[in-house]
C-alpha cells in the first residue's frame, strides 16, 4: 500500500461499476485528493451516489479524458469499441491509457487509439473489494517502465501488481482473474459438507472461512510449498490422508487443470472476438 500523493495529475476513471469503484475506493483510502480523480458511469443516480461518497467530480467520457495523464478503462469488453471511438480524438498524445477489460489485448486497444497511444492491460481480481486483490499489468508497443511503474502505483492500493509479458495474460485470467471463484466453490461444498456431517450452517461457514484465511495467511508468510504445508497436516492413516484420497480418486486435481485450461481457451476466445470486432473480419 502507499500513503504517497498521487503520482498524476488527473486520473479519469471510466466505468465506476463494481471494479471502477473498488480502485477509486482505494485510491481514495491510500491518501489520494478526490479533486484528482474525474470518472464517469452511464447512470446518473450511480454518479450522484459516488459523488456524494467520495467527493470526485462525475463527468462525460469525453470530458474526463481531456487533460488526464491516466485514463482508466473499466468497461465491458463489448462496450470498449465503442468507447474508444468516443475518446480518442479527446486524448492527448502523452495520455496512458489502461484496460482492464477481460480478454481485450493491446494490439485490439492501439488499433482503437491515435497511433503512439500508449496503453497498458491489467487483470484484476475481485479480492482488490478488501485490498487484497492481485492484478497482472501488461505493457503496449508504446508504453514505457515509467508507465508500467505508475499503473503498478494506482493498483498497489487495492493489493499486489505483477508485471507480466501479454503472453501470459490468458494464463493469468485462469489463474487469478476467475481463481476467486473456485476458491468460493470449494468453500461452498465445505460449508455444504459440514452441514451434512451434522454441523448448523453458520458453524460451518465460520470454521471453513476461517480455515480458508488462516491458511492463505500461512501459505504467504511461511513461505513453504503448499505440499510440504499439506503433508504437514497429514498423518499416515489419519483422517486427511482418508479424505485427500477420496479427492485423489475423483481426480479433483485434473479438474482444476481442465478447468483452468478451459477459462484460458475462453479468453483466447474473447481476445479474438475483441480484434475481429475492431478489423470486421
Amino acid at each position: 500500500m502507499t500513503d504517497a500523493s498521487p503520482p498524476v495529475r488527473r486520473l479519469a476513471l471510466l466505468g465506476a461499476g463494481v471494479m471502477g469503484e473498488t480502485v477509486l475506493s482505494g485510491l481514495i483510502r491510500a491518501g489520494w485528493e478526490p479533486g484528482s480523480v474525474v470518472a464517469t458511469d452511464r447512470r446518473p443516480e450511480r454518479a450522484a451516489e459516488l459523488e456524494a461518497a467520495y467527493g470526485i467530480t462525475m463527468t462525460s467520457n469525453v470530458e474526463a479524458v481531456r487533460g488526464a495523464e491516466t485514463v482508466l478503462l473499466v468497461v465491458k469488453p463489448q462496450d470498449m469499441s465503442g468507447l474508444l471511438a468516443d475518446i480518442a480524438p479527446a486524448l492527448a498524445p502523452s495520455t496512458l491509457v489502461v484496460s482492464m477489460a477481460a480478454g481485450v489485448d493491446t494490439e485490439t486497444l492501439e488499433g482503437g487509439l491515435p497511433s503512439g497511444q500508449p496503453v497498458v492491460r491489467v487483470m484484476p481480481n475481485t479480492p482488490a473489494q478488501v485490498d487484497e486483490g492481485m492484478a497482472a499489468i501488461s505493457a503496449g508497443s508504446s508504453a514505457t517502465t515509467d508507465h508500467l511503474d505508475r499503473v503498478r502505483d494506482i493498483l498497489s492500493a487495492t493489493g499486489r501488481v505483477a508485471v507480466v509479458p501479454e503472453r501470459y495474460l490468458d494464463a493469468v485470467t485462469a489463474i487469478s482473474g476467475s481463481g476467486p471463484a473456485y476458491l468460493f466453490f470449494v468453500v461452498e461444498a465445505m460449508i455444504e459438507a459440514g452441514v451434512h456431517l451434522g454441523l448448523p450452517r453458520d458453524v460451518s461457514t465460520e470454521l471453513v472461512v476461517q480455515t480458508m484465511l488462516g491458511s492463505a495467511k500461512l501459505l504467504r508468510e511461511s513461505g513453504e510449498h503448499p505440499a510440504i504445508l499439506r503433508e504437514r497436516v497429514t498423518s499416515p492413516g489419519g483422517t486427511t490422508a482418508a479424505a485427500l484420497r477420496e479427492l485423489e480418486d475423483h481426480k479433483v486435481r485434473a479438474a482444476f487443470l481442465t478447468a483452468m485450461e478451459a477459462a484460458r481457451d475462453r479468453s483466447q476466445a474473447l481476445a479474438a472476438s475483441a480484434r475481429q470486432q475492431r478489423t470486421g473480419a
